[in-house]
Order: structure tokens, then sequence, then C-alpha cells
């Protein structure tokens, strides 16, 4: 049956590969324990915000006040939306979406991340191109924007593998230094183009653009 107050739990994107869905307290709890197994080395630091520099078990409790507070803070105007990947119904990783003044804007962000054992395997990718197809096709946005610190290859090499386009720098402090990150961003002309796929599947989208208030634009209408 279909959530009734919170269509949110019952959205699903599948891919051959993956399934992606949105976060209920079940999976944070296993998103939670796989992050505290470890993301990245001790010396590198890919997030912007170093949530992974805290030990555990307040690395786990900070991460459910995180996806919580997402969870509360969600509204037509402003959300971040946050969703385990699932490999062979494993949590391998989170990706993300976030958003403000959707309905009228149509950008959205990306953010991810995978646990370390599950790295290197073409997930990352996989995962992007699961996001994409839902900011795209399921809520029709314009344009996705994303970005990472310079020496985060990973995550770089799959943003230049899916032919986004250079979109300037931005400054940031870590660990107390400066850092500069690439941004980059893709058009819906080159998501249609080179990136969507026949054998992505969307689930609980109708109504999110409800809940989400989200209505179907003239370019979905005319495509």
């Amino acid at each position: 049956m279909p959530h009734p107050y919170w269509p949110l739990f019952d959205l699903v994107v599948r891919t051959p590969r993956l399934t992606v869905r949105y976060l209920d307290d079940a999976l944070a709890a296993e998103l939670a324990t796989l992050a505290a197994a470890g993301i990245h080395d001790a010396g590198t630091m890919p997030f912007a915000i170093p949530w992974t520099d805290v030990p555990s078990p307040e690395l786990e409790r900070n991460a459910f006040r995180f996806y919580w507070q997402s969870r509360a803070e969600t509204t037509p105007a402003s959300w971040n939306l946050n969703f385990a990947v699932l490999e062979d119904d494993q949590v391998v990783g989170s990706t993300s979406m976030i958003a403000n003044a959707f309905p009228a804007v149509r950008a959205f962000e990306t953010g991810s991340w995978l646990g370390r054992r599950f790295q290197g395997r073409g997930v990352g990718t996989e995962m992007r191109v699961a996001s994409l197809h839902l900011g795209f096709l399921g809520f029709d946005a314009s344009t996705a924007t994303t970005g990472a610190f310079e020496d985060n290859q990973a995550s770089l090499g799959v943003t230049r593998k899916l032919g986004y386009q250079p979109n300037g720098v931005a400054l940031h402090e870590r660990r107390g230094e400066r850092a500069q990150s690439q941004r980059f961003l893709m058009t819906r002309q080159h998501f249609l183009e080179h990136v969507r796929r026949d054998d992505v599947e969307i689930t609980g989208d109708a109504a999110i653009r409800e809940f989400l208030e989200i209505p179907v634009s003239d370019t979905r209408c005319s495509e």
C-alpha cells in the first residue's frame, strides 16, 4: 500500500544493477553502519562538511540527526532527498538530490558516497545515472549540477565520463586549510541525447511531483 502521508517512502529507482530507495530508518541504520566502517582514507577528506572525522558511535548518531533533519525540512521550496543504494539487496552507499525553488528553477544538485569495499567497480557511475534519470525524467529538471574536490579523482572521473560541462570552481575551508572544488553542469538536452537509458525504471514519482508541487513542464509536454 502507498504511504498515506509521506509518499517519498514509496520512491524507487531501479537499474539492471542497482536499486535506489528513499531513506527510511531501517535503511538509515544500514547506511550509518556502512559509513562507520569506512568511506575514505584517513588522510583524505572528500566532503565539504567533514562528518566522517567524528568517531563511532557519534558518527552514526550524527548521520541519523542529518537524515531526520533533511526529512523534516522537506518542502516544495527546498529539499534534500537522501537515498540508500542497494546492490543485490545489500546497502553499498548513498546518493542525494538537493534543490531550492525547484518548481521555478528546475535545477538540482547531486551528491553521493560508497562504502570503501564497494568502490572501484562502476557502482558510482550507475548510481549517478539513476539520480539523473529521477531528476530529469521523474521531476522534469532542466539542469543538474555536481562538484568534487580536485583530489577526488573517483568522483571527477564519473562526472567527466557522463559528459558534464565545467561550471567554475568553489573555495572551501577543509580541515583548517584552503581547498578548491571543481563545479560541473549537465543540461537536459545532454542527458536526453547521451545519458538517458531505456533500462532505468522509476516508481512513485507521480505522487512526489504532487507532494513537492512540481507541475509538468512545457519541455516534457513537447518531448
